[in-house]
């Protein structure tokens, strides 16, 4: 998956998660709107800011995003912000702005190696209360998209389908309920 579609869905799961207590706003999408469109988000607790670094050295946009910073400050909530790069790295212009994003704290989000990817699906199978052999793990990652989201996705699928049948996670299981 690309950092920006990873990034992506990433504030999504984590606004979905939050139900009606978190707000996504993507800058490439509502950019075009001029920063008013920030206007009220300090009503969230959570506000989640995707492509932080559009909006930099645009000083509507920074001027904004520091009144935005202020209001949910004074009214407990978070802001959370993803970009290219760290938000203290893009490159805003106005100091005050500059200041409170060299605050936040940093993340890398990047993909997951070959034996990480199958070592988290068995983690996330351990999880649930299955064992999922590295015989399955390999097959599941050879014959099925990669991307985490839809890997956990198979592997709630096989989980219900394990569960109806009593069934282990075997390869000649998993491969009869794909075919289904």
């Amino acid at each position: 998956m690309p950092p920006r579609a990873a990034r992506r869905s990433l504030l999504q799961a984590f606004c979905q998660r939050l139900a009606d207590r978190a707000v996504y706003l993507p800058l490439a999408d509502v950019q075009p709107a001029g920063p008013g469109i920030l206007d009220g988000s300090a009503s969230w607790p959570f506000v989640c800011i995707d492509d932080i670094g559009r909006v930099a050295g645009d000083r509507a946009w920074e001027e904004a995003l520091f009144a935005l910073w202020n209001s949910l400050t004074d009214a407990g909530g978070t802001l959370l912000v993803a970009g290219q790069s760290s938000a203290r790295e893009t490159g805003f212009v106005l100091p005050d702005l500059t200041s409170r994003m060299a605050q936040l704290t940093a993340f890398q989000v990047r993909s997951l190696p070959e034996n990480e990817r199958m070592r988290a699906l068995q983690l996330r199978a351990r999880h649930r209360g299955l064992e999922l052999p590295d015989e399955t793990a390999r097959y599941l990652l050879s014959r099925r998209r990669r991307d985490m989201a839809s890997l956990y996705a198979l592997l709630d699928r096989l989980d219900a389908a394990a569960l109806r049948a009593q069934r282990r996670l075997t390869v000649p299981f998993v491969r009869n309920v794909l075919a289904d």
